[in-house]
């Protein structure tokens, strides 16, 4: 992941205030957080120009929560998913993603980790790719 960030210096600047605006919603499986941690870490180093939200569960799920999800992911532009092994069982991230798809938002999935290639059925039809600064840039830039 080191090198993900040292790739993100590279950004090409021309392009932030477009960007700025951007709201992107981020499903993980809570066993991934490190990973949802160095994605928004970018962000918050300033390296994206683009403001990541995502709904992290830190109590027992309240109904009125999937109410909220929708809401915000209503609000983004787009919906990057972290994937891996975790998301198999992590129904809160796996919601995520079907409201995302019922919602029509762009979806970009990516790999969490280097040698995990889960195939996640809730991403059939939608992009999943390995960890690149030039996949999410793209991504961002499309939606």
């Amino acid at each position: 992941m080191a090198s993900t960030v040292g790739n993100a210096c590279a950004y090409d600047l021309r392009n932030k205030e477009e960007l700025m605006a951007k709201r992107i919603f981020v499903a993980f499986a809570i066993e991934d957080k490190t990973q949802r941690d160095f994605l928004k870490g970018q962000s918050l180093l300033g390296l994206s120009p683009f403001e990541y939200v995502d709904m992290s569960v830190k109590e027992p799920w309240k109904e009125d929560w999937k109410e909220r999800c929708r809401s915000r992911i209503r609000g983004c532009h787009g919906v990057i998913a972290l994937i891996s092994k975790n998301t198999l069982n992590a129904s809160g991230a796996k919601w995520e993603i079907k409201c995302a798809i019922d919602e029509k938002k762009p979806i970009l999935g990516i790999w969490a980790y280097q040698g995990d290639r889960t195939v996640l059925p809730e991403m059939a039809g939608q992009k999943v790719v390995p960890w690149s600064w030039d996949e999410i840039k793209a991504f961002i830039n499309r939606v």
